[in-house]
């Protein structure tokens, strides 16, 4: 009767520990899931009912590396929480989304612009949406934030609203305005705007306000190109209190580092090729590390580069296909890419993600989606060594932690077959 007691209690606690033991083995199972493989490109899950049309609205939270949303043509907002593995419809219309931006200091606010549909605001990491005013009919092609104010770019001026619900017009009117960035966040804040309107004056026109948009002028900046495609403003230097300023036009990319009074070529001869860059995206807190992409205007010149030393040299990033029509960055220190791209040969859209630990970038990987718990495929095979990779990834912690589980697991096991013996 004492044995059977014994033998029964054995086995209620081998029970428990093998509960425990296997919800920690799923956690960390999950982590592993959650972990993109260093420096390689992963295909994502295709959006829903995407056609053949590009995606030019793409963005992740700055809270949440994991937390995607993008616009398609037909007018609808799809989010993801899996890191691109799964895509949730959250919002259906008819106007094509042109622009997603998640606020830097507002938790949980999020814009998204239309062709000729205005724009939509989400105060929920962009789970529901919601129509705001004042940008009725526009084509919102851009937003930037300060810290009191937003500012969005239309094909009729600025616009600039305090907390993007409601809006109204601050100059520039009858431009067309296709870049915004906000060079200084604090009152008064000082934005910069680039358009595709022609003017006489010499090279693509530019224009600042110092007042937070009610007044603005031109600034005569001696660039190349006909047409501001993206501008970004990184964060402070170490030393002085002007950010950096890039701006890239239809044939090359550029940067001030005087509040746009002179500018310095990131492109031509042996720097980056010549060509119409349409995204920016500066890294966390650091004024001198900043990624570009162009579509390369269908051609195979195109692509993604990083530079880490504020443009004195860059890194092609290598991506599947060259054509990249819209780039995300997360605020990390090693962020993940999530970006857009459109093989012209063939009118064929596809999503990407890349974390970017500092390796020599490779890929695609063959298994998608990176969150979906398969093992992901890798070009450079080497054999049987293959299985010690992750060891030196960042899944390591995940992986020893699984291990681990297991041995236990084996222990209560032995542990629970003596005592049933006796």
């Amino acid at each position: 009767m004492i044995i059977g007691r014994l033998v029964s209690l054995s086995s209620r606690r081998l029970a428990a520990t093998l509960v425990a033991l296997i919800g920690v083995f799923i956690v960390s199972a999950g982590a592993m899931a959650e972990t993109l493989p260093d420096s390689t490109w992963v295909g994502l899950a295709p959006l829903p009912q995407q056609g053949r049309s590009p995606v030019f609205a793409l963005a992740v939270d700055p809270a949440d590396n994991h937390l995607v949303i993008a616009g398609n043509s037909q007018g609808a907002l799809l989010r993801s929480s899996d890191g691109g593995s799964t895509w949730t419809t959250v919002h259906t219309g008819r106007a094509a989304l042109t622009t997603i931006v998640f606020s830097p200091y507002t938790a949980g606010l999020v814009l998204a612009g239309a062709r000729g549909g205005g724009a939509l605001i989400s105060t929920d990491g962009g789970a529901k949406w919601n129509a705001v005013s004042g940008l009725d009919g526009r084509d919102v092609r851009v937003f930037g934030f300060a810290l009191a104010l937003i500012a969005a770019g239309t094909d009729n001026g600025v616009y600039t609203s305090i907390d993007g619900s409601s809006w109204k017009q601050s100059g520039l009117p009858n431009t067309s305005i296709d870049a915004i960035a906000v060079a200084a966040i604090h009152s008064p804040v000082r934005l910069v705007a680039g358009s595709d309107t022609s003017t006489n004056a010499a090279g693509p026109p530019l224009y600042e306000s110092t007042d937070g948009g009610a007044t603005w002028s031109s600034i005569p900046a001696p660039i190349s190109g006909t047409v501001i495609s993206r501008l970004a403003a990184g964060p402070l230097p170490p030393t002085g209190n002007v950010r950096p300023l890039v701006a890239g036009t239809n044939s090359g990319l550029f940067l001030s580092k005087d509040n746009g009074a002179t500018f310095a070529p990131l492109s031509g001869g042996d720097l980056l090729p010549s060509i119409d860059y349409t995204q920016v995206a500066f890294v966390t807190d650091h004024y001198d590390r900043f990624y570009v992409a162009s579509d390369g205007g269908g051609s195979r010149t195109g692509g993604v580069w990083l530079t880490k030393d504020a443009g004195k040299n860059f890194t092609w990033l290598v991506p599947p296909i060259p054509s990249i029509t819209a780039l995300t960055v997360s605020n990390d220190e090693a962020p993940i890419l999530y970006v857009a791209t459109f093989r012209a040969t063939d009118h064929t859209p596809a999503l990407w993600a890349y974390h970017d630990t500092g390796g020599s970038p490779r890929g695609p990987a063959t298994a998608t989606p990176p969150a979906s718990g398969v093992r992901i495929g890798r070009n450079d095979q080497n054999g049987l060594f293959d299985f010690l990779r992750p060891l030196s990834s960042s899944q390591t912690p995940y992986i020893a932690l699984g291990v681990a589980a297991l041995l236990i697991l084996a222990l209560a096991a032995v542990s629970h077959f003596r005592a049933s013996r006796r």
